[in-house]
């Protein structure tokens, strides 16, 4: 028994040093799905070249949000990914930490808190992920209106855009396109209430593993997330830009306040900021802040720039400012 009992007691001793070794080189973080955005391989570079090991998390931007805050006294993350409205909304809420990461001053200031609360890693362009074999034989939709049409019943989905920020991404997209402004979203909510009559699906996270498998047709969601399918899945999948227009948005990137693991949390930051980690989302079909890093052949892959001029960018702190009443208005009219 005295000899079971040692053997045990050295077992324990022996995985100790294993344990407090991962613990020493994690840093958490609040939503980096590993099927979206290419976070499965930014995460395995990050490992490889920093030893900094960082479990996915398949959270969406308000759910990250809502998880920030309640852990507020007792942070259990390290630092977070989020759509642009909701770092803003981060930082409002005082849940992020000061910390200007490597490669500051290259940064565009529309593209940073002057403070340092969060930065942009990259951005997106919402359209249309089109799974073409799923279409049982009816046409690409080219337009906004196209999705209201009676033919794409039940093959259309968006992201919940009451939490995710590519679903109010999206609803923002299609506002503007339908002649609102960040002022009036009349236009949007309007477009959503004639989209249910066809009988959306409407999930709260990624859904790209759904739209490889044909469950999902039609996917309003980013460039980046199509040409990935096509490119790296060799799925039969289009990116289609709505004629009526868009927008593009950057994802941000910041540290957690009092965070349990805040050194590692810093050198995460660094690497997605530097020239490694950037190359490795530009070659993942997203624009990174830093344009330099796509390559040629990346860059071959997107649909012509002509194409690209019907995307817009927009007042982002405007586009924050008005999300919580959005949120509402969409929960109380549409959902």
């Amino acid at each position: 028994m005295k000899k079971q009992l040692l053997s045990s007691m050295l077992c324990v001793a022996s995985v100790l040093p294993t344990l407090a070794f991962a613990q020493n080189n994690t840093a958490i973080c609040y939503n980096c799905p590993p099927e979206w955005a290419n976070w499965g391989v930014q995460i395995q570079a990050i490992a490889k070249d920093t030893g900094v090991v960082v479990p996915a998390d398949n959270k969406n931007s308000g759910q990250a949000l809502a998880q920030l805050v309640a852990e507020k006294a007792s942070p259990v993350a390290d630092f977070t990914y989020l759509g642009i409205t909701f770092g803003m909304q981060a930082d409002q809420a005082d849940v992020l930490a000061s910390y200007k990461p490597k490669g500051w001053d290259k940064i565009p200031k529309d593209l940073k808190d002057p403070n340092g609360k969060w930065v942009a890693v990259h951005s997106g362009t919402i359209g249309f992920m089109v799974n073409v074999d799923a279409l049982n034989g009816a046409p690409i939709p080219k337009s906004w209106d196209d999705l209201l049409k009676p033919e794409y019943k039940g093959m259309v989905g968006y992201l919940d855009p009451s939490s995710a920020f590519v679903g109010y991404a999206a609803a923002t997209a299609v506002n503007m396109a339908k002649g609102g402004t960040l002022k009036n979203f009349a236009p949007g909510i309007n477009y959503f209430k004639k989209l249910s009559a066809n009988k959306p699906i409407v999930p709260k996270q990624t859904a790209y593993p759904r739209v490889l498998s044909g469950e999902i047709p039609i996917l309003i969601d980013y460039d980046f997330n199509a040409y990935r399918a096509k490119y790296k899945d060799k799925a039969n999948v289009v990116f289609v830009i709505p004629k009526e227009g868009t927008i593009k948005v950057p994802y941000v990137m910041g540290l957690v306040k009092n965070a349990p693991h805040s050194e590692n949390g810093k050198k995460v930051l660094d690497y997605v900021l530097s020239a490694r980690g950037q190359k490795i989302w530009a070659d993942s079909w997203l624009r990174p802040v830093d344009e330099k890093a796509i390559s040629p052949a990346a860059k071959a892959q997107f649909l012509p720039d002509s194409e690209y001029k019907r995307a817009h960018t927009l007042n982002y702190k405007e586009m924050a400012d008005i999300q919580k009443d959005f949120s509402q208005q969409y929960l109380r009219e549409v959902k």
